[in-house]
């Protein structure tokens, strides 16, 4: 009787333990992913921290710089457009690019008027919106390590077996296209 349950046991046993080892690589999939929609929530929370604090800005050089209407106008329109975005890593980059360029002519405008440089609101506004980029720059690296362990994840074997059998896709990377939009914004005067 004895000799019978084994060969019995042995395909159950084997059954068991890749069954156990595709529920794991399953879970550690689920994992990835969660943790790449959680920190891409992280960069959406700071950006939405960014977009508030815009039109604060604007409406601050406004008071100074009445006629500089299109560089203030396009820094408006670069944000609604940035905030509007709903699409992939690679689109919302995209408009953040056009975004920060218009940041940076905002602060070059500051630059030749001494009294708004002057200006403690102003001042204020500069300093959270620095402290936001920062925060940006960090969720940033966050998401991208965690896009960069999903899509090994997906991209190699073995879990790109059970990737495939479950319809995990890669992810894309949240980057900058422009080198010189890299760098932080420099906001202090």
């Amino acid at each position: 009787m004895e000799l019978l349950i084994i060969p019995l046991l042995v395909p159950l046993a084997i059954i068991l333990v890749v069954g156990l080892w595709i529920a794991f690589m399953y879970n550690n999939l689920v994992r990835a992913r969660n943790n790449v929609d959680e920190s891409w929530s992280d960069i959406d929370t700071e950006l939405k921290r960014r977009y508030n604090l815009i039109p604060n800005l604007v409406e601050t050089v406004k008071g100074y710089a009445s006629h500089e209407k299109e560089t203030l106008d396009n820094v408006i329109q670069a944000r609604n457009k940035a905030m509007a975005n709903n699409g992939t890593p690679a689109e919302q980059a995209q408009d953040e690019n056009v975004l920060v360029g218009g940041l940076r002519q905002l602060f070059a405008l500051a630059e030749s008027y001494p009294d708004l440089k002057a200006n403690q609101n102003f001042l204020e506004l500069q300093q959270e919106l620095s402290n936001t980029e920062d925060r940006i720059q960090r969720s940033r690296r966050f998401y991208n390590g965690n896009v960069r362990d999903m899509n090994n994840m997906v991209q190699t074997f073995p879990s790109n077996v059970i990737a495939n059998m479950f319809n995990f896709q890669t992810r894309e990377y949240f980057e900058l296209e422009d080198e010189a939009m890299r760098e932080v914004p420099k906001v202090a005067f």
